[in-house]
């Protein structure tokens, strides 16, 4: 089991360790309520260095990313970052993940944890006809996300960087805390605002005791993938390996708007087909109607009992106090405010689909 350069330090305080895609992480620190409602009231960090980062450079580097994603990089400046995903060439997705351009010929790529072999496996596999020089830096980099209303303020203290400058999506190279060469990027995963900052391993515990020290007079706490995950749920994102996997198509999975057909993409073909003749079931958010919890892989059912699709992730939302989850479902149950049941122990439970983001 790899450990991230951290490990100690969330041992030292308490946090509850748990395996996730091969590395010890921590699940929770003091609890996962408390944690969600740090990042969305004050400011909380996460320790995310499981993820992948991967350089793509030269002279291809584009037009390789071009082909293996579904967005357009054609559309990336130098500092601005784009969320894209990887099509399996089957119609289902390997991956999604985040491109950001450094310059006309150097661009760096984040990925999901779980995924680094399969990533690198898939894109290299591509890049044997374009050429590209691909590094996979995954076990140099970490990455810590500093999350919540509160994040540009604590961050602030730290860096000369002016992160008001920075928009949603946008990321710059400079110092923080006195460690050079640091990636600081406006992105999350929580849907409360703030900035995801990668750098070199041997530099982790100073950044993070630094930035520890500036969210203090904020409240700042440290969180886990337990409040990371009831987040991200509550905005809605999808979550690899439970929202979308290689056999969910990114039309099925809401990420429509992630898929550009002005390019050619691997099955940019079958997608188009899809677009054309509907697709036959859809990512929805619900609702629970009585108190109860999806997880993942219950049924969800029509009124006579009738299985109508799977909940792919589902949790007690702590800022609505109720039951969430997204779910596929056929295409007759994909409008707003259509009554579906969830099959919890043997009871349909009753539930509405809503528009996410929830919260």
């Amino acid at each position: 089991m790899k450990k991230t350069p951290l490990f100690d330090k969330h041992v030292s305080l308490g946090a509850k360790m748990v395996p996730f895609a091969g590395f010890e992480m921590p699940v929770q620190y003091t609890g996962v309520t408390q944690e969600h409602f740090a990042v969305r009231e004050k400011v909380g960090v996460f320790d995310v260095s499981h993820m992948g980062q991967f350089f793509v450079e030269g002279p291809a580097a584009k037009d390789l990313l071009q082909f293996v994603g579904t967005n357009n990089v054609n559309t990336l400046e130098n500092g601005k970052a784009q969320y894209t995903c990887l099509p399996n060439g089957n119609g289902g997705i390997v991956d999604d993940l985040i491109v950001y351009k450094m310059t006309d010929e150097k661009y760096f790529v984040v990925v999901n944890a779980s995924n680094i072999e399969k990533d690198w496996a898939h894109i290299s596999k591509y890049n044997e006809k374009f050429g590209a020089k691909l590094t996979n830096a995954s076990d140099e980099m970490s990455l810590l996300a500093i999350q919540g209303p509160k994040a540009t303020e604590t961050l602030q203290k730290i860096t000369e960087v002016n992160l008001s400058e920075l928009p949603y999506y946008h990321f710059s190279v400079g110092s923080v805390a006195g460690v050079s060469d640091v990636i600081i990027s406006n992105t999350g995963y929580t849907g409360s605002g703030g900035f995801e900052i990668y750098f070199n391993n041997e530099d982790a515990v100073k950044l993070w005791d630094a930035i520890n020290v500036a969210g203090e007079e904020f409240g700042l706490l440290p969180c886990g993938l337990a409040s990371r995950d009831t987040l991200r749920l509550e905005k809605g994102f999808c979550l690899y390996g439970n929202d979308i996997d290689d056999t969910t198509s990114p039309l099925e999975a809401g990420l429509g708007w992630i898929t550009k057909f002005d390019k050619e993409f691997v099955d940019k073909e079958r997608f188009a087909k899809q677009k054309e003749e509907g697709i036959t079931r859809k990512l929805v958010g619900f609702e629970m109607q009585e108190r109860a919890i999806p997880r993942h892989d219950y049924l969800v059912v029509d009124s006579a009992g009738n299985e109508i699709g799977k909940v792919t992730s589902g949790t007690m939302s702590p800022m609505k106090g109720i039951g969430i989850g997204l779910a596929y479902v056929a295409k007759d149950f994909m409008k707003v405010d259509t009554d579906i049941f969830i099959q919890i122990r043997n009871k349909n439970v009753p539930a509405k689909v809503v528009k996410t983001p929830f919260v």
